[in-house]
């Protein structure tokens, strides 16, 4: 009887989930680590060694039944770090003691294919958008910023796991933005003009099926 019960409520379960392949809405949360491969020299110098740090974001998108997907996403990046001197590349990094901040904050419109039908599915797709790019920084009790707004692109690759309403999944992206720094400062020592790289994320997403 306990069997024959429990049988029951997977069927059940089973019966209320979507159809893998159906179409509707998806929402996601995500959160990992974003390394500014582009910029990795300029990174390192202002943030005491490490080019990257804690990215988080959400998404919302709409699958299609033959496996196409389109996603509308927006990520935030945030680090510390202060102002430094180098003389040339290859030179002692010097520490100025001016507090600096970076934020960055792409919106991207993105294009995905899942394959497969079985409970883990690859997944790969291209995206682009605009990319905000924030510098703060405090000089002697004075705090200036710098503000710039880039086209960027991104292509990602993942595996998602799950058939019912609820599912996750892991990606890894490389993004492009380029022209957004190198006008001075360190990141035109070192010749780097685009602040982007890899993302490494895990995702919670909740699936609306029709």
């Amino acid at each position: 009887m306990k069997a024959r019960g429990l049988a029951l409520a997977v069927a059940g379960l089973l019966a209320a989930a979507p159809p893998l392949h159906a179409e509707g809405f998806t929402l996601a949360a995500f959160g990992g680590y974003f390394d500014m491969l582009n910029a990795k020299d300029s990174a390192k110098a202002v943030f005491d060694g490490s080019s990257g740090g804690v990215t988080y974001g959400g998404e919302v998108g709409y699958r299609f039944k033959h496996h196409f997907s389109v996603t509308g996403r927006v990520d935030y990046f945030k680090k510390d770090g202060e102002r430094v001197f180098v003389a040339s590349p290859g030179a002692p990094v010097f520490p100025l003691g001016h507090p600096l901040s970076v934020k960055i904050l792409p919106f991207d419109l993105n294009f995905g294919y899942h394959f497969g039908d079985g409970a883990l599915r690859p997944y790969v797709g291209a995206g682009a958008g605009l990319v905000s790019y924030k510098e703060e920084s405090t000089v002697a009790g004075v705090t200036t910023s710098n503000s710039e707004t880039k086209f960027g692109a991104r292509f990602f690759a993942g595996a998602e796991y799950g058939r019912g309403a609820w599912r996750f999944a892991a990606e890894a992206a490389y993004s492009l933005v380029p022209d957004t720094i190198g006008l001075g400062g360190v990141s035109q020592i070192y010749g780097e003009k685009d602040i982007g790289g890899v993302t490494v994320v895990g995702k919670v997403i909740f699936f609306f099926g029709k």
